[in-house]
């Protein structure tokens, strides 16, 4: 049976006393995206991403950024994960892997990324004291590997994220972002070739 088009969505609210999230995903969407997180360059990253992947993004959450936007960031990327898993049903017709290398002006990132039912991440090549930045005002540079982590992990799938060249802390981030996105984009794409599940267990 293959991944039927249109009926692959993923709806997640995730309230805690740190912060509240919807997040609103439609994997055969165009792009389209409806992003307020209260933390500015992280719905910049966020639209970043819906644009790229083409997957269908509403994200509305709020929290307790008056003491740091760490609660925020990282409960709407678990938020995030779990409506792609939700969304990516039992993965029958999927691509299943991808592999995408994008360029930001100086800076330059890969994501690999294999919809596996197994959550890894693998994340090198930032520049020294890239996670001591603060971007935007709000963002700090290690919530970066933090957010791709809590998508891993609650997605069930496997990115590995290499940056190859940077020197703007907002590029490096920026390119890592649309590296996501556009690996998303191929390893979440029906192939109309594939027959069921696209694993030789049968089971992703």
């Amino acid at each position: 049976m293959k991944a039927a088009q249109g009926t692959r969505r993923g709806r997640v609210e995730r309230t805690t006393s740190e912060s509240s999230v919807l997040v609103e995903i439609d994997l055969d969407g165009t792009g389209r995206t409806d992003i307020s997180t209260t933390v500015p360059f992280y719905d910049h990253m966020l639209t970043a991403l819906g644009k790229h992947s083409l997957i269908d993004l509403t994200v509305k959450a709020t929290g307790d950024t008056h003491i740091d936007a760490h609660h925020t960031v990282e409960d709407t990327a678990i938020a995030f994960g779990e409506a792609l898993r939700i969304a990516l049903g039992d993965k029958s017709g999927i691509g299943r892997f991808g592999d995408a290398l994008v360029p930001l002006d100086e800076a330059l990132a890969q994501a690999v990324v294999d919809v596996s039912g197994r959550p890894y991440l693998v994340h090198t090549g930032e520049p020294a004291g890239q996670e001591y930045h603060l971007i935007g005002g709000h963002f700090t540079g290690s919530l970066t590997r933090h957010v791709l982590e809590s998508i891993a992990h609650h997605a069930g799938i496997c990115i590995h994220m290499r940056v190859l060249a940077g020197r703007d802390p907002h590029h490096i981030v920026e390119a890592q972002f649309k590296a996501l996105a556009r690996a998303l984009r191929a390893a979440v794409e029906p192939d109309p070739r594939v027959e069921g599940i696209p694993s030789t267990k049968g089971a992703l």
